[in-house]
């Protein structure tokens, strides 16, 4: 049984390391506050959530007035199971640790092939206060 599993986890792993599958493509954009101001340079980051591993399919950074763009690709055999994480520094009381929430892409706006045909809007969102499942990270950094 535990052999089975482990293959089927390869299997499905494979499809990221070798191309397999289909181009899957998300689109989201927004923008971003704290304490009614624009949250300039917060990091957002787009994950394909996989059994073992989330495969990183996109990232960028807020502007000086906090509005963010992003377009994600992914090759997946399965559907895309998109989220977006965000690393922020919003009343933060830990200092070089960013506090971090994901929130998930609904399925619909997620497009087999390269060009996405719907953008998910977060409209406005503020970043005081606590997200469920927050947490605090201090290992992701802009690349």
């Amino acid at each position: 049984m535990y052999s089975l599993i482990v293959l089927a986890s390869l299997l499905i792993g494979s499809d990221a390391l070798f191309g397999f599958g289909f181009e899957q493509t998300v689109s989201v954009r927004g923008r971003l506050m704290c304490n009614g101001r624009p949250a300039q340079g917060v990091i957002v980051k787009m994950y394909d959530k996989d059994l073992l591993f989330d495969s990183k399919m996109g990232e960028t950074i807020t502007d000086s007035d906090g509005f963010f763009s992003l377009v994600g690709h992914g090759h997946e055999i399965t559907d895309v199971d998109a989220k977006v994480n965000f690393y922020h520094n919003c009343e933060s009381s830990v200092l070089r640790c960013k506090r971090k929430f994901s929130i998930f892409i609904p399925d619909k706006y997620i497009t087999r092939g390269s060009h996405p045909s719907m953008t998910y809007d977060f409209h406005q969102m503020e970043l005081a206060g606590r997200y469920p499942d927050e947490s605090h990270d201090c290992l992701h950094r802009r690349r």
